[in-house]
């Protein structure tokens, strides 16, 4: 029946039968009627090639004249190439999100949803909204936001020579602004035209000794270190596990087992918040052990000297180095790891035992399944092997060559 046949009379008197049947209104909308006598308008249409149906509503809640205005308005989105279905289920999605749409309670909505993110990043990122972004822009309305003023709060943080937070505000920015985007309430991301408009960080190339005598040469030094005994362990304990500092100087008793020769570092105090074993080698539990007599009753096993239930302060092992005569171009703290790292491949260790023990992330699942599962006898074999060599390098003031691995 051709849209001109169908009335509203005839949709009126439209009654169930045997089996569900159509009334043809024309350009795809149709009304079903079910053998219950319940009558539902449908629209048929493809899009990417594909046939969809497109619920427009129930009769009589619904007159043919306002199904034959919804069936022209999803044709007026597919011209404009847009799926009519989609549209209306962003319709639905935007009604359940918040009815805010001011920029501080999407960006607090965005932030309760990155459960993901490692504890201390997520709560970074909720203090720079709060200090840097909020107080210009948190009553604005998101869709009314322009990149100039972005950029200008961003350029606040960045006249005070602070540009490694200023890009990780905004990349925060973006995340908000694309959540925006994603849930309906606004057409682009701000920050998408930023590119090249703020200055950008220098890699940092943390100093490291890699030369196998001045290693050697090093540890001697380190020996000979005259200031705090908690602060002396942290230096001879640093090169043998070569973890983050931040996890060093975290470190608490209850995630050591001495009796094992293993620290269990938790997830949520790893850089990628998945949790890390270390083997301890042999030299490695001696320093635990001499340590535990002095710090051992506490909770931290290098606790700051001013308070005990505090950790050591950051820059505590970096002042040491200098105290060594160690400039800041020379060695820090960090340094260790690069030590390891280079000294580890050179001694034919493999890249995934090293990458492991150092706690790269592995982007391939699988794989990082297996490095989790099948490298820690490999990595303990490793780490034994490391400070061997350490002390042989300590020992001598010549290059230790070792046979490669295997």
């Amino acid at each position: 029946m051709g849209a001109k046949q169908l009335t509203d009379m005839a949709v009126r008197n439209a009654k169930g039968k045997d089996k569900p049947y159509k009334l043809t209104v024309g350009a795809g909308l149709y009304l079903h009627v079910m053998p219950s006598g319940a009558r539902y308008w449908r629209m048929k249409y493809r899009f990417d090639g594909k046939e969809k149906l497109l619920s427009i509503g129930v009769y009589p809640e619904i007159s043919l004249k306002e199904a034959i205005g919804k069936r022209n308005s999803a044709r007026v989105e597919l011209r404009e190439g847009k799926d009519p279905s989609e549209q209306r289920q962003l319709v639905k999605l935007k009604s359940k999100l918040s009815a805010d749409t001011k920029f501080e309670a999407i960006a607090i909505e965005w932030w309760d949803t990155r459960q993901d993110l490692a504890p201390t990043t997520r709560e970074k990122a909720k203090w720079m909204l709060e200090t840097y972004a909020f107080p210009w822009l948190g009553k604005r309305q998101v869709e009314e936001i322009t990149t100039a003023e972005v950029l200008a709060v961003l350029r606040r943080l960045e006249s005070q020579e602070k540009i490694e937070s200023t890009q990780r505000l905004r990349q925060i920015f973006g995340q908000v602004f694309r959540y925006a985007v994603a849930t309906g309430r606004l057409d682009r991301d701000p920050t998408s035209a930023l590119r090249g408009a703020l200055k950008t960080v220098k890699n940092r190339h943390y100093a490291a000794i890699t030369d196998p005598v001045k290693v050697g040469e090093l540890l001697r030094a380190i020996e000979g270190y005259s200031g705090q005994f908690v602060t002396l362990c942290a230096l001879k304990l640093a090169p043998l596990v070569f973890t983050r500092p931040g996890e060093l100087r975290k470190a608490e008793w209850s995630e050591f087992n001495l009796e094992t020769a293993h620290w269990n570092i938790p997830g949520e105090k790893m850089k990628m918040g998945i949790a890390h074993v270390v083997p301890l080698s042999k030299q490695a539990v001696a320093v635990l052990k001499e340590l535990v007599p002095v710090t051992g009753r506490g909770r931290y096993v290098f606790p700051s000297i001013r308070n005990a239930r505090d950790p050591m302060s950051e820059n505590t092992v970096n002042a040491a180095l200098r105290r060594l005569g160690y400039g800041t171009d020379d060695m820090t703290g960090h340094g260790f790891r690069s030590m390891a790292s280079t000294l580890l491949h050179e001694m034919g260790w493999t890249s995934d035992a090293i990458e492991r023990q150092l706690a790269h992330s592995e982007r391939n699942p699988i794989k990082a399944a297996y490095n989790r599962a099948e490298h820690l006898p490999e990595r303990r074999k490793m780490m034994q092997a490391w400070a061997d060599y350490l002390d042989k390098l300590k020992a001598s003031d010549r290059k230790v060559r070792l046979k490669a691995v295997g």
